[in-house]
Parts: C-alpha cells; structure tokens; sequence
C-alpha cells in the first residue's frame, strides 16, 4: 500500500510545470522590502548625505561598520554639516543585512538597494570603501569636495541648494 501512495505522489509532480529559474538568464522577481548591496546617497546638488556621526556603526549588531569623521571646511566641503565621513567601510562578509544602519542614519545617508550579486575571491574584496558605496554625482551637481565661499554656505537650507 504505501508503494502505491509513493508513486501517485511521484505522478501528481510529474504532472506539474517546474519552478525552476534559469539563472543568471532568468531573475526571480525581489520583494518590495528585499535588503541588499548599501549605497551611500548625495543631495541633487552633488554634497554626500553622510555626516560622519557613526550612529550607523552603533546600531550594527554584527559590527561590520567602521566610520572615521573628520571636519568640513570652507575649502574642502563634502556634506552639509560640520563632519562628513572620512572613511567609511563595510565588511559584507560581517554584514547580516538587517537594516539597522539605515534606521538609524538621521540624514537617510546609507540606504540597503536591491543588488544581490554580491561574491569575492578574496577577503579584501569584501570590504566595501566610500568610493564603492557613494552613489555617482547627480545630474546638474558638482563632485566632492566642493569649494564654498567663506560665510555663504547656509546649513539651514532644508532641501540643500547649491549655495551660491
């Protein structure tokens, strides 16, 4: 008898389209809220969103963060604030992708986006610098650093404006 029920399952499936996804030529479709490769984002004026307050690196349960802040100047500004981030580092063989970072960033500076082909043949590959993460210049912005005029750079400017 329970050979008869082991071959009618086998049958029923038999019967069934397959699921499987050919990749890398076919992508599964991602969740809406699927954690993947961090980005670090910039104001459309081209200034980076990241601070340097290192909250990130504080709410990382699997400390895969390392930040390094250092002071703006009128010279050389990269972020709106006092700080910005010096060195910004993320070990992706540490990181558990939990989102915490970017719950706790008060600029919205690191987001998690939706990359997951993310493999290294070697350790070192899988620390991720600044010039990784940081997101391109936007169109109609200037790179980092920016140079600003002594006294004309407003840090109440919410939506963050080329200061001119």
């Amino acid at each position: 008898m329970n050979i008869i029920r082991g071959f009618a399952t086998t049958f029923k499936h038999v019967l069934e389209e397959p699921v499987t996804y050919q990749y890398p030529e076919q992508v599964r479709p991602f969740a809406e809220r699927y954690k993947g490769r961090h980005h670090l984002t910039r104001y459309d004026n081209g200034l980076e969103k990241c601070i340097g307050c290192a909250l990130c690196a504080a709410a990382c349960p699997a400390d895969a963060i390392w930040v390094e802040a250092a002071e703006n100047t009128d010279e050389e500004r990269y972020s709106p604030g006092e700080r910005y981030a010096k060195t910004y580092e993320i070990n992706m063989l540490r990181c558990i992708f939990c989102g915490y970072c970017e719950d706790a960033c008060p600029t919205e500076a690191i987001i998690l986006g939706h990359e997951h082909r993310l493999s290294f043949t070697d350790r070192r590959d899988a620390i991720f610098t600044k010039e990784m993460l940081l997101d391109p210049v936007p169109e109609g912005g200037r790179p980092t650093p920016q140079r600003v005029e002594p006294g004309t750079f407003d840090r109440a400017i919410p939506d963050m404006e080329d200061p001119k």
